[in-house]
């Protein structure tokens, strides 16, 4: 690793700094001026930018800094905190008032909190300590140039959306509850910063619908936006997945391969499940956050320097995982930098009645085409769907809508009969005292003393003889027609009858 070290005088070095306009493709599109007036240490920058693909230029005099800083605009700004005429301090105003995108590098050899405060406060972008390697000098001014190439493409992005009369608000998240205006607002506010992100809430409330709308919102929003589930995969799986893997790192590693963090260079990479993200690969992924460096399974040396947001969920209290030790407490303050609550869909039971006719109006778009008439939600279907508890939220309402638009005629008014719950729920009162449907069973048939999978079982059994009469019915006895709008082919559509005792000739 070569080191850069400060031994020789100031000197005056030659300044040429080209404006033509950069290209978004490449490092020889961002400009970098280096001012600093130890000789050495300005050379020694100036080379390893300049191999690196920089447009650089350099000065070791404030004066002609500040005429340069006034006259030219460059992209990234390494700059001494303290020179010996002009501080600092005096000459990165000037800097961000020719160009406010520019991106500063306070450079000093004697870093204090006060300094890297004033620095900061001033509106650098970074503060770099001397001595420093050239390792760490490529990697912060490649976050430096990728962050500007990244604000560019946004831009570019956003005149050609208003040219072209766009509407670039595409990311819909429908509801008026005071609960789930709130968590949108602070969607709204984080969206256009690079902070991390930590969605909580229930499965099915629409964690990953809030990730893409506060990507989509950010500068970030032109680059990928990538998801892992962090439940869904092994752990040797996951760590290749996320951070890539060497040729020949494990059986069947036949070539080089970038994970997810390679790929969402630039945008966004959604940690769903979190707190089931094994602890080694937890630590491993804190490094990467750290630095901005990944190194691929079976590698020696780092392979990438990225920039990427993150946006974790999870529908598990983050703070009792960070107790229980299943949740590393650095790593998780790493990325609850904005916690955002995604409230269920039974604490906004105002919304039900907005987001059943929407799915209701884009699932028979889907299935029926646009030449039928859409049926319409009547009173009784409104009462019964807000009277459910939606144990899976604005999932489970999205899959019994598209379920019931299977079935439904034209024009036809929704009763409470016509939606195909999977399990009827107990009276309000009960619920509210979290006690068992009187009969000691709830209508669906799965009893408090039954297990998961024995309750989750009858419950699909009596789900999957309703819908299969009711297409049955639908269809006058013709069970090939029955099967075409149920969705699925004949011989899947018979063996389900047969398993649930259903004759063929039974209508």
């Amino acid at each position: 690793m070569r080191q850069i070290t400060l031994s020789t005088p100031p000197g005056r070095a030659s300044l040429r700094l080209d404006a033509s306009r950069p290209t978004a493709s490449s490092a020889d599109g961002i400009r970098v001026l280096i001012v600093e007036d130890e000789e050495t240490l300005r050379e020694s920058c100036a080379s390893v930018l300049s191999d690196d693909g920089y447009n650089v230029a350099t000065t070791g005099v404030a004066r002609e800094a500040q005429n340069l800083l006034r006259h030219s605009v460059c992209d990234v700004l390494l700059l001494d905190w303290y020179m010996s005429d002009i501080p600092g301090s005096e000459l990165l105003p000037v800097a961000l008032a020719g160009n406010p995108a520019t991106r500063v590098i306070a450079v000093t050899g004697k870093p204090t909190l006060a300094s890297s405060l004033e620095a900061m406060r001033s509106g650098a972008w970074a503060y770099l300590p001397k001595p420093f390697s050239a390792v760490q000098l490529a990697i912060l001014v490649g976050q430096a140039a990728h962050a500007t190439l990244t604000a560019r493409e946004s831009l570019h992005r956003s005149r050609e959306l208003e040219q072209a009369g766009e509407n670039s608000d595409k990311i819909r998240i429908l509801g008026l509850a005071p609960a789930f205006r709130d968590a949108i607002s602070r969607a709204r506010k984080v969206a256009p910063t690079d902070a991390s992100v930590l969605l909580t809430g229930e499965s099915g409330a629409g964690k990953e619908l809030f990730a893409q709308f506060i990507h989509h919102h950010s500068r970030r929003a032109t680059r990928p936006f990538l998801a892992v589930n962090c439940a869904a995969l092994p752990e040797a799986l996951l760590e290749s997945e996320m951070f890539g893997h060497r040729r020949g790192a494990f059986t069947g590693a036949v070539r080089d391969k970038p994970g997810l963090l390679e790929a969402a260079d630039g945008g966004t990479l959604m940690l769903d499940e979190l707190v089931e993200m094994p602890r080694t690969i937890q630590a491993k992924l804190l490094r990467a956050i750290q630095d901005g460096v990944v190194r691929r399974v079976g590698s020696e040396s780092p392979d990438a320097v990225v920039n990427v947001r993150f946006i974790a969920a999870t529908n598990r209290e983050a703070d009792r995982a960070v107790v229980e030790g299943l949740l590393r407490e650095d790593l998780y303050y790493r990325l609850s930098v904005v916690p955002i609550h995604v409230p269920s869909l039974r604490d906004r039971v105002e919304d039900i009645e907005l987001l059943a006719t929407s799915f209701l109006s884009h699932y028979w778009r889907k299935h029926r085409g646009i030449d039928l008439a859409v049926p319409r939600l009547g009173k009784g279907a409104i009462a019964a769907l807000k009277s459910h508890p939606w144990p899976g939220n604005v999932r489970e309402l999205q899959n019994v809508i598209e379920h019931a638009v299977v079935l439904l005629e034209p024009a036809a008014e929704i009763s409470a009969a016509d939606i195909p719950f999977l399990s009827i729920p107990a009276p309000a009162s009960d619920r509210r005292l979290g006690l068992e449907h009187p009969a000691g069973r709830g209508a669906g048939g799965a009893g408090a003393d039954d297990s998961y999978y024995d309750a989750r079982d009858q419950l699909l059994e009596k789900f999957d003889r309703q819908f299969l009469t009711r297409a049955i019915a639908y269809a006058g006895g013709n069970l090939s027609k029955a099967a075409r709008r149920a969705g699925i082919d004949r011989t899947t559509f018979y063996r389900l009858m047969d398993r649930h005792g259903l004759q063929r000739d039974e209508s």
